[in-house]
């Protein structure tokens, strides 16, 4: 397909967008049989994710807490979030149910930004840690809102713009804004982080500051359509370098609720960039801007 006609179908709103065309930059084939790697490790973690909310009967701790001091049948709630989970997980595997569990996937983790992650940014805005807290789950709604986008095919007669290309370009706008709040982090809470780090590592603050800025720039790329598709590669790869070098020895060393839940939360935002580098697939790895863009379907 043609840049012109690419453009031409273009929602208005992401036409009137100042970035559009590097958000649109080479989405692939849509609907079609491909299964890509992004998309099973995401599955895989929704899996992991459900199967331990069953077993703990409890929330992912800080990640889901629950702004209720009291809430009724808190239980029972956790239970059934951990019962989505792991439901959304399965149907992403089965060709069959892969759009309606891709559709429920993506209002779930918008429910999860923004019943849980939202109001405490509304309540302490200058608090980074609020912001890192949203930006961590909004990666995760990035992949799951390209999945929706990629699979949906009744939903697009209602939502044009979430689904197709539109709707790959506007979840590449969520991840590019949602790295912001997790580089700065990095900054912030320097000596935090820091203390994360293995103790065999030299040079602890400057690999705190490089991957800081490493997601900093990627949210650039992505932003700007400066290799975009490398920085998004690139982002996933530190995410997941990140959760085997920091939450994996944890786990190792002391299985339980406690080691298991953050490396299962890192694990799935690294699985949510995975999925945003995924939806390159047709870019160039070198390309700048609308250039970068190689034959694909966009909508």
């Amino acid at each position: 397909m043609s840049d012109h006609s690419v453009r031409s179908r273009r929602a208005p709103a992401m036409r009137r967008f100042a970035f559009a065309d590097n958000l649109m930059v080479g989405p692939g084939e849509l609907h079609d049989a491909r299964i890509a790697p992004g998309h099973l490790l995401f599955a895989g973690v929704m899996i992991a994710l459900g199967l331990r909310g069953l077993i703990v009967g409890d929330f992912a701790s800080v990640w889901q807490r629950i702004p209720i001091a009291h809430l009724p049948a808190r239980q029972l709630f956790a239970y059934a979030c951990a019962a989505i989970e792991l439901s959304l997980g399965l149907g992403l595997l089965w060709r069959r149910s892969v759009e309606l569990a891709a559709a429920v996937a993506a209002g779930f983790l918008l429910a999860w930004a923004v019943l849980l992650k939202l109001p405490p940014v509304l309540v302490a805005p200058g608090m980074e840690a609020t912001w890192l807290g949203l930006g961590e789950i909004a990666v995760i709604l990035s992949g799951g809102w390209i999945l929706f986008a990629s699979h949906a095919a009744d939903a697009g007669r209602h939502l044009t713009w979430a689904v197709g290309g539109r709707g790959i370009g506007w979840a590449r706008l969520l991840f590019a804004l949602a790295l912001p709040a997790i580089g700065l982090a990095h900054f912030v809470y320097a000596d935090a982080t820091a203390g994360f780090m293995p103790a065999w590592l030299p040079w602890k603050y400057g690999w705190v500051y490089l991957t800081g800025a490493g997601s900093l720039a990627a949210s650039l790329g992505v932003l700007l359509g400066v290799l975009p598709r490398l920085a998004a590669v690139m982002e996933a790869a530190m995410l997941s370098v990140i959760t085997v070098l920091v939450w994996l020895p944890g786990l190792v060393a002391a299985p339980g609720d406690a080691s298991v839940t953050p490396f299962l939360m890192s694990t799935a935002i690294a699985c949510g960039a995975w999925v945003v580098a995924d939806s390159y697939w047709t870019a160039g790895w070198l390309g700048f801007g609308p250039a970068a863009a190689m034959p694909g379907t966009a909508r």
